[in-house]
């Protein structure tokens, strides 16, 4: 059994590539793996490992500069749930392009999993899920607003051009484990949106703390890791993910004529030409020899593109 824990930490980091090394070296000590991203702004990432592997990792970040308070959202796997260890620099630990956005100065209204289902249940209430549209086709919340964006750098574009639909309503957000609402919402306040909302902990804590028979939401929760999906409780799951587009897939989908393990799925068929087929067919043939010996190819697709 492996333990999963995700986080991130707005905060100031000063000189953020001095703490990358030690980090690093935390995490290979003590059998951890994932990603974690370093940036100005903070510390994002997801990572994975044994019990005590976990906590010596968290202890560690908890002493890096306004992270003494972190919190972090815990979950099991059955398998591991990443290949390798990757700590990286960024400019940004969620990438929404927009330099004045600072959350650290001030987000939305935190509202707790178990307030969550009266606030979206108020027709005064506008609810707008800000994670990518692959993300969204798995699972979502009742009433919930669908952006359609690729990526969450979309966002702001989308809301230039729809917030008159918006026009005197509170805006209620959420997204897989907060760190794009606490962008989002204060991109919204920066626009002079006033009375905006996110969900304390994001899905992973709604579907964590609140039971099945009471809960407003719909499916399965897309995470960044080889799990897939998870769903009410955080148990694993039944998506598998396409290695030629990186996007989710039901059982069903895997008995498409159009599906290829490692080269293509019903979604990514037509967007790839035949040299790109033929590469991907190599690399899972090599992945598939590298299985049989006990390993894990260099060009294994890894997930822990970490989005929260």
């Amino acid at each position: 059994m492996f333990i999963v824990a995700a986080l991130y930490q707005f905060t100031r980091f000063d000189d953020p590539a001095a703490l990358r090394g030690p980090l690093q070296e935390t995490c290979a000590e003590h059998g951890v793996t994932g990603t974690l991203l370093l940036a100005p702004e903070g510390i994002n990432g997801t990572i994975a490992g044994p019990r005590d592997g976990i906590d010596a990792v968290l202890d560690h970040i908890r002493t890096l500069p306004g992270c003494a308070d972190l919190e972090w959202k815990e979950s099991t796997a059955s398998s591991p749930p990443f290949y390798r260890m990757k700590v990286r620099l960024k400019r940004e630990i969620v990438t929404m392009g927009q330099p004045h956005v600072a959350p650290a100065e001030g987000t939305g209204h935190y509202v707790a999993p178990e307030d969550w289902n009266d606030l979206i249940a108020d027709p005064d209430v506008a609810v707008i899920d800000t994670r990518n549209d692959y993300e969204v086709a798995i699972g979502t919340f009742d009433r919930a607003v669908n952006p359609m964006t690729r990526s969450f750098g979309e966002f702001p574009e989308w809301w230039a051009a729809n917030k008159d639909q918006f026009e005197g309503k509170r805006i209620a957000m959420f997204c897989t484990g907060g760190i794009r609402c606490e962008k989002s919402t204060n991109f919204l306040i920066q626009e002079g949106v006033s009375d905006v909302y996110h969900l304390k902990g994001g899905i992973l804590k709604y579907l964590e703390e609140v039971p099945e028979e009471q809960s407003r939401w719909n499916g399965e929760c897309f995470v960044f890791d080889n799990r897939v999906s998870v769903g009410h409780g955080l148990v694993e799951g039944p998506h598998v993910l396409c290695h030629a587009c990186r996007r989710p897939l039901t059982p069903d989908d895997l008995t498409r004529n159009t599906y290829e393990p490692g080269v293509s799925c019903h979604h990514c068929v037509d967007e790839t030409s035949a040299a790109d087929k033929a590469r991907f067919r190599e690399r899972q043939r090599q992945m598939l020899l590298a299985r049989e010996r006990g390993e894990v190819h260099i060009g294994q697709p890894v997930r822990g593109d970490v989005d929260g």
